[in-house]
């Protein structure tokens, strides 16, 4: 049984197709393309050290002997290592459903480098996701990306993933350091009421391997 990577790559307006063709030559077999805007703090546009408001979001799911190949050759033809070119990371999948069937994925071989970086991932009303960065960014986060249903042309639920995502709900996912994380989700928790019914939902992701962060970020 083979396993699985989820590779996410966030690159300005315009670019993801060149992206998208990019991971195709290393090995990726697709991916799906969404539609995403930054955030602003201390008056400077901040998206993970990228200063474009509007993003295009690729995610694909990779073998995971591909995936360190197919992020190598993002990194090294989308020039990542430069400042406002973009980011990709990746994590493991034990899961993904196909048009088909749910595919369980074996174990991944690779350890997770925890203490790094983390991704925080939280479902809010639509409306809600600039102040769930505010809240994020006075505890140390330094910007994320808010991805709204609509945003795509799609007009009907979407899983993002596995997890169903109406349209007017906004996704916010924020990278931090680890030794940052616990302080960011307590403060969104509490400042967006996270634990009251409705309210949102909020969980955390380990990141394996991350390109295109810069210094400070």
């Amino acid at each position: 049984m083979s396993s699985f990577m989820l590779i996410c790559c966030v690159v300005n307006m315009g670019d993801a197709s060149k992206a998208l063709k990019v991971a195709r030559k290393h090995g990726a077999r697709g991916g799906t393309i969404s539609i995403g805007r930054g955030t602003i703090q201390n008056r400077i546009l901040e998206f993970f050290g990228l200063n474009e408001m509007r993003k295009e979001i690729i995610t694909m799911i990779v073998e995971e002997e591909l995936s360190s190949g197919v992020l190598l050759g993002l990194c090294d033809e989308m020039q990542f290592h430069k400042p406002h070119h973009g980011i990709a990371f990746s994590y493991p999948v034990s899961q993904f459903i196909g048009s088909i069937n749910t595919v369980e994925a074996a174990p991944s071989s690779i350890e997770v480098k925890s203490g790094v970086y983390k991704i925080i991932h939280v479902i809010v009303d639509k409306g809600r996701g600039e102040d769930v960065v505010e809240v994020a960014c006075s505890a140390g986060a330094r910007g994320g990306t808010i991805v709204n249903a609509r945003g795509a042309g799609i007009h009907e639920v979407q899983k993002l993933f596995s997890i169903e995502i109406e349209p007017e709900k906004e996704e916010v996912f924020i990278i931090v350091k680890a030794e940052i994380k616990d302080a960011i989700v307590e403060a969104i928790r509490e400042k967006m009421q996270i634990d009251e019914p409705g309210k949102g939902i909020l969980f955390v992701i380990d990141i394996n391997e991350v390109y295109g962060l810069h210094k400070d970020s």
